[in-house]
């Protein structure tokens, strides 16, 4: 009797496991949130401001950090190796972009004047109340005011220029008179010569002061905001600026005022390749924010900057005060003037 062999199919593959509907959500959400972290860092990486609202978000850049890490998190919770990993590539990107940007040296030679500098975007006259006082408690050299209207021009006048009296404390002003944010005034204790002010949506008078015997180009800033629509505009008037930083090397410069752009931002470190170094920068204070400073205080920016030539000026002290009135800290810096080695 022969036997028979009974072929039994092979066993149907079992199914691939599939990931718990909530790890699936879990990962999906992780996944978004780096894809729009690493969009931001690739735009700073390859020095590109790009596009709204990358353009606004490289302005919060460390700030990245918190939807990085709650990214983070949500990986490890749907045991996303591979989100895991992207994860902790981006955090290690955004703490070397964090890091200030070039190296600041400060020049040695023979110290020829001290200057205290104050910048101050007032928004739209709002702050000039307040702005007055602490020019009179501070009593800085050279005053730079953003969004300056006709009415506080006025009382900038009154109160601390040409006919505030027989001894004004500052008797010599450049200005773009202007409504709204369009008007800027440059106020000093130190003799100026007038200055073709920049082209630009809004206000920006220049001029040369004799500061002991020592020309120094001073120059205010406060171009467009990169508000959607108008990024072209913004990056348009930093090229302008960054052009009138290259023009003149020899002449020790200062510029000052809102930039409405950070480190972050590929326009404004090309205004700082021309030569120029950040206060901010020279007194380890570069990632203070200066707005919003009524709204999230803690959680702003630093747009508001002086710009001041390497070779020529070192900073000793800068502080930042909030103003009743406006939505940005005012800017006080104490430089030196040095002899060119």
């Amino acid at each position: 009797m022969e036997s028979t062999t009974i072929e039994r199919p092979d066993p149907a593959p079992e199914p691939p496991t599939r990931r718990p509907p909530r790890r699936r959500g879990r990962a999906w959400f992780a996944g978004l949130l780096l894809f729009g972290v690493t969009v931001v860092v690739i735009s700073r990486a390859v020095d590109a401001d790009a596009f709204t609202p990358v353009t606004q978000l490289l302005a919060f850049l460390p700030w990245l950090l918190a939807p990085t890490g709650l990214a983070l998190l949500f990986a490890l919770f749907a045991r996303w190796w591979i989100g895991l990993a992207w994860g902790v590539a981006v955090l290690g990107a955004l703490a070397w972009f964090i890091e200030p940007y070039g190296k600041a040296s400060q020049p040695s030679g023979t110290v020829l004047a001290e200057v205290r500098v104050m910048t101050s975007n007032v928004q739209f006259g709002w702050g000039t109340d307040a702005l007055v006082k602490a020019v009179r408690r501070d009593r800085p050299d050279i005053v730079f005011v953003e969004e300056c209207e006709l009415t506080c021009s006025a009382k900038l006048r009154d109160t601390l220029g040409d006919l505030s009296g027989k001894t004004p404390a500052y008797p010599h002003r450049q200005s773009v008179e202007g409504y709204g944010s369009t008007g800027s005034v440059i106020l000093s204790r130190y003799p100026l010569k007038p200055a073709d002010p920049i082209p630009g949506t809004m206000g920006q008078p220049g001029a040369v002061a004799d500061i002991e015997g020592h020309p120094v180009r001073l120059q205010l800033v406060h171009p467009m905001p990169p508000v959607p629509g108008e990024v072209d505009t913004w990056r348009r008037e930093l090229g302008a600026l960054r052009e009138y930083a290259a023009a003149d090397t020899r002449t020790p410069t200062i510029l000052a005022g809102d930039f409405n752009a950070s480190q972050d931002h590929a326009a404004f470190r090309g205004i700082l390749d021309t030569g120029l170094n950040d206060a901010a920068r020279l007194t380890g204070a570069d990632r203070t924010p200066t707005w919003p400073a009524r709204t999230t205080p803690r959680l702003g920016t630093q747009i508001d900057h002086v710009l001041v030539s390497a070779k020529d000026f070192s900073a000793r002290e800068i502080r930042f005060q909030e103003l009743s009135g406006t939505d940005h800290n005012a800017v006080t810096v104490d430089l030196a003037l040095h002899q060119r080695k």
